[in-house]
């Protein structure tokens, strides 16, 4: 099966946005017209009124929702971006760290060495979650 032609598809969402909710609100207007404006004539012309708007905002609320996907793509593609170069397309990209300046040596005729009993106790870090409430007294 053949596609249609780009514009064929145009002409058929120009008749569907604009034309076929213009044409149904026409006929409901046409039969409160020719009903004489009595109350079935009027309610009846009401009810094909509201369903060429009705037609209408589902054009409107479908056109908004398209609109919405365009922008979760284009937010879709920068988090691509972040992941692969580490900051965002709209941002310079980081400088490059300075390398680190290498430690001193400290002049060991200025301070005696130390003797293991001298010094200090290694600090004992409690893992995450291993620390208890304190105790209640007895």
């Amino acid at each position: 099966m053949a596609r249609p032609r780009f514009g064929h598809n145009r002409r058929m969402l120009t008749f569907v946005r604009i034309w076929l909710p213009a044409i149904v609100v026409l006929a409901g207007v046409a039969v409160m017209i020719i009903g004489g404006f009595d109350d079935i004539a009027l309610e009846g012309g009401a009810g094909i009124i509201g369903a060429g708007l009705a037609i209408w905002l589902m054009n409107v609320l479908f056109r908004f929702g398209l609109h919405d996907d365009k922008d979760r793509d284009a937010e879709d593609a920068a988090r691509r971006f972040l992941d692969a170069h580490g900051h965002w397309p709209d941002e310079a990209p980081p400088e490059a760290p300075a390398p680190p300046a290498p430690p001193e040596q400290p002049d060991r005729a200025a301070s005696p060495p130390r003797s293991p009993a001298h010094a200090p106790a290694p600090r004992r870090i409690p893992r995450r979650g291993s620390q208890l409430p304190p105790r209640r007294p007895r």
